[in-house]
């Protein structure tokens, strides 16, 4: 049986690294019984209290600090001056990723979070790991924390970056793959060629999530007495965001907890008409795959940043201008029937571009890559 050791980050916390290993992990299983895969986090196996440690840190620095962090962002990890050596995390890090695969022993090591990727990266330059490994790009560009000069294979999210990456590297363009960010099969359908525009009332999905979407309660209580529109709100672990919503009189919103249930999610993706949401690298890649109008409001400071810049050059995203309502955008987008179809012809070409367009496709490749050894 051969064996597939999957390297995301922080165990500790829900990601979309961690989605996208599961995803991976999803399509294998779907059409294999050889293969066995396993996800590893380095960082809890070094040392479980940091790494808890380390997430509880990040969550209270964007929260509080975001300024800062995204500072930090684009000096350490995007577009820095010059390749760094990480001198320091070779030196904690990379005899435990030694041993994780001395131990482990994987025919192909997947790597979703640019951290793992720069150790194995390391090891393979420098002679002391010769097993294939596969970076999947998590997000809609590559900072500079991921190793990719000796990694063997390339799962791009578009086009323009599988240039810029075999450019850069001297990669062949043969062992990178434009399939965009890797979603759960569960969110694959048919796709419509001509699909039928939304009439009111919008049906329209906001993901809340542990931060919210700005002032949220409010914007849902003015929405109510002047929108043509219902609303889902996804409130994650926000509990007081969840009675906030329940409290709103009618069927004009709806509140859901965190909902760990693909089928549950895809049917609400079928559901709706538009996503209010931040640019996360999955969320995003889901609604384009469903066909989804995304909008805007409000990001994450440092990757999510990036993702909106890049995605609104594509034509990818509505982004809910600053101080305006977003379901008040949303729904008077919607009702701009030439908008949303340069919308959907921006969707459909991004898609078309793709080189493996489904999960069986990424199977057959890395199935390809284990024969290959």
């Amino acid at each position: 049986m051969k064996k597939v050791l999957l390297f995301p980050l922080f165990k500790s916390m829900p990601s979309g690294h961690h989605q996208v290993a599961d995803a991976i992990c999803e399509s294998i299983y779907a059409n294999s019984r050889d293969i066995e895969c396993k996800k590893v986090d380095m960082l809890s196996e070094w040392n479980q209290v940091v790494e808890g440690g380390i997430v509880k840190a990040y969550l209270q620095w964007i929260r509080y600090f975001p300024e800062t962090y995204a500072w930090t962002y684009r000096k350490l990890a995007y577009r820095s001056k010059r390749e760094r050596p990480h001198k320091t995390y070779e030196t904690l890090f990379m005899k435990k990723m030694q041993e994780i695969l001395a131990i482990e022993k994987p025919d192909l090591i997947i790597c979703t979070h640019g951290f793992p990727s720069y150790f194995i990266n390391r090891l393979k330059e420098m002679g002391i790991c010769d097993v294939p490994a596969l970076n999947i790009y998590t997000d809609f560009f590559i900072n500079d924390v991921w190793g990719c000069s000796h990694i063997d294979y390339h799962f791009v999210p578009s086009r323009v970056i599988k240039n810029k990456l075999s450019s850069k590297y001297g990669i062949e363009g043969s062992h990178i793959f434009v399939t965009g960010i890797p979603i759960s099969r569960q969110f694959e359908s048919a796709r419509q060629a001509d699909k039928e525009l939304a009439t009111p009332p919008y049906r329209i999905l906001m993901s809340g999530g542990s931060i919210g979407l700005g002032n949220m309660s409010d914007m849902l209580a003015s929405g109510q007495k002047k929108l043509d529109c219902r609303i889902k709100v996804l409130c994650g672990a926000n509990e007081a965001l969840f009675h906030q919503v329940m409290r709103l009189e009618g069927d004009f919103a709806e509140a859901y907890p965190y909902i760990s249930s693909k089928q549950e999610m895809n049917a609400l993706y079928e559901w709706a008409d538009a996503i209010i949401s931040k640019p996360g690298g999955v969320t995003v890649s889901e609604a384009l795959r469903k066909q989804i109008p995304i909008f805007v409001s409000g990001t994450l400071p440092g990757q999510e940043q990036i993702n909106l810049r890049l995605l609104d050059e594509m034509g990818l995203v509505f982004i809910v201008p600053e101080g305006a309502d977003a379901l008040e955008f949303a729904c008077r987008v919607l009702q701009d029937k030439a908008r949303i179809q340069r919308y959907l012809q921006a969707e459909r070409r991004y898609v078309d571009e793709l080189e493996l367009k489904d999960s069986d496709g990424v199977y057959r490749e890395i199935e390809a890559m284990l024969e290959r050894g």
